[in-house]
């Protein structure tokens, strides 16, 4: 019994350790001439997504996927290693 504590201990603190480092990183493309921001919503936290302007890169929101970007166009539903395309403020997953 005293061997089995610690062990349940060391497996509880892991589990819960793993979700603080969950993230969603997108590679994008940006055609526009214009910065974008859309809100994300992942594990049910709200953030604030910037893809910058006439640029290829990557961005990385806090919490584990899938995400849901907030768009003019309608919901888009993003998970770690998408690639997208946004044209005209539309996202496109590539």
């Amino acid at each position: 019994m005293k061997k089995l504590f610690p062990l349940a201990a060391i497996l509880t603190t892991l589990a819960f350790s793993a979700t603080a480092f969950a993230y969603v990183t997108v590679s994008y493309y940006n055609k526009d001439s214009k910065k974008w921001s859309f809100e994300a919503t992942c594990s049910g936290t709200k953030y604030t997504v910037v893809f910058d302007e006439s640029r290829t890169s990557s961005t990385t929101i806090q919490g584990s996927g899938p995400c849901t970007l907030k768009t003019a166009g309608g919901d888009v539903s993003l998970k770690d290693g998408d690639k997208i395309e946004i044209k005209d403020g539309k996202i496109t997953i590539k």
